[in-house]
């Protein structure tokens, strides 16, 4: 019992962990809460149903079903990733010298567009993943776990993995420097603005994997998944740390095994509130995340 709701606390919290780190990297470069990167990932899963839908029309066959997934994920990153883009072109770049509230309310205020755009192109209801998941399952350890468990715990350490080594190449250290100081990054020939630039395009590519496999896991979407899975995950990312990715990490796993066990020991109802009560108690123990350093600002 306890390995089964470990699996299914990876599980949710591999996912936690994949959309806290876009929260975490915008903060990180901009000192700036993104909240409508829940949207973000709530569009990964319209996209994952609408392309995996137009494979399944196509002939869909078992044998082809991975690299129909594959090519699946592969389009929701682009698409998800030109949407990152174009929200920090229109939306955030000419309010970067603007007061700290402004960037704020432009990121609510889309938030509220995505939802509302979701909703009427997409209507209110409930969309169903073209393909059911849930009855191929293998059994090991006196544990089920289905294929699409597996594939987001394998996907979801994989991008840590891959994001921890991206911090070592040109653009990771050109990253590093602009959170650091964006005007002594310029100075020394970094472009600042290409570089918040692909912070959202990686940010948003990440929810989108994130959308898509949440999508065939449940089964089930809607337009307003990304607000509390959105919530959740910033809950993840101040747990951990914000701006520090492996704090993000920490705080996803840790959440989605606070949430299982919760779930499964206590009591379901109260799900949503176990991470945020754990989230309490770890700020007033340490209020700077498990992973956060607490920095004095220099006047």
């Amino acid at each position: 019992m306890l390995l089964q709701q470990l699996i299914n606390g990876l599980t949710l919290g591999g996912v936690y962990a994949i959309i806290a780190l876009g929260y975490t990297m915008v903060y990180g470069i901009l000192e700036l809460i993104n909240f409508a990167h829940g949207e973000i990932y709530m569009l990964g899963a319209y996209l994952g149903i609408i392309f995996l839908g137009i494979f399944t029309t196509m002939g869909l066959t078992a044998a082809s079903l991975p690299l129909a997934l594959f090519l699946t994920i592969i389009l929701s990153v682009f698409f998800c990733a030109a949407y990152g883009y174009t929200m920090e072109k229109v939306a955030y770049k000419p309010l970067r010298n603007a007061p700290r509230l402004s960037p704020l309310i432009s990121a609510i205020g889309v938030s509220i567009f995505l939802q509302n755009y979701v909703m009427l192109t997409q209507s209110a209801t409930d969309k169903v993943f073209p393909v059911r998941f849930g009855d191929q399952h293998i059994r090991f350890l006196n544990v089920d776990a289905t294929y699409v468990q597996l594939m987001i715990i394998v996907v979801s350490a994989f991008i840590m993995l891959s994001l921890h080594l991206f911090g070592r190449t040109r653009m990771g250290k050109a990253m590093r420097a602009t959170a650091q100081d964006k005007t002594m990054s310029s100075l020394v020939g970094i472009n600042v603005d290409s570089v918040i630039s692909m912070t959202f395009i990686i940010g948003a590519g990440l929810a989108a994997v994130a959308g898509v496999m949440v999508a065939a896991y449940y089964g089930l979407v809607n337009y307003s998944i990304g607000y509390i899975a959105g919530i959740k995950a910033f809950a993840a990312a101040v747990l951990g740390g914000i701006g520090s990715i492996p704090g993000a990490m920490l705080g996803g796993i840790m959440l989605g095994l606070v949430e299982s066990l919760g779930a499964a020991y206590i009591s379901s109802e109260y799900k949503d509130a176990y991470a945020f009560i754990i989230l309490l108690i770890i700020l007033l123990i340490r209020p700077s995340g498990i992973l956060g350093r607490h920095t004095e600002e220099k006047v």
